[in-house]
């Protein structure tokens, strides 16, 4: 019986801590304000945050916020568009659908993303810090 129990919980506790979790295969991508385009394909770069009413760390919020850039969308070296996105709960499906159409093949399965730094209490973020952070599945 002890032998049992024993290699029961042998095998269980190599089963369940050899579970690869999907944030351990999460890779990330940061979309800069760096004007370097690339030569072909698709090139993002932050423009420009328009507006950053998150709700700051340290401190208790009715609602979560949002934040607003200005993404240019180049292609073959030439600006194709700016487009306005909004980062809140109620964007992010659509959010990751525009940027998985502009990403690399291995980038396209968006987890998450994010504009970063995040606002903190009592503290100014320099805008040209501003950057958008994109976890993908390879």
């Amino acid at each position: 019986m002890k032998n049992g129990l024993l290699t029961f919980l042998l095998i269980f506790s190599v089963c369940v801590f050899a579970q690869n979790t999907e944030k351990d295969n999460i890779k990330y991508v940061k979309i800069t304000q760096k004007k370097c385009v690339k030569k072909k394909g698709y090139h993002l770069v932050l423009k420009e945050v328009l507006s950053d009413s998150r709700c700051p760390e340290g401190v208790t919020c009715i609602w979560a916020g949002e934040a607003k850039v200005v993404v240019s969308l180049y292609q073959n070296r030439k600006l194709i568009e700016d487009k306005t996105i909004t980062f809140s709960t109620v964007h992010n499906q659509e959010n990751m659908d525009w940027f998985s159409n502009y990403l690399p093949i291995n980038q396209k399965k968006i987890k998450k993303m994010g504009v970063l730094p995040y606002p903190k209490d009592g503290s100014q973020i320099n805008p040209k810090d501003y950057y958008i952070k994109i976890g993908y599945i390879n």
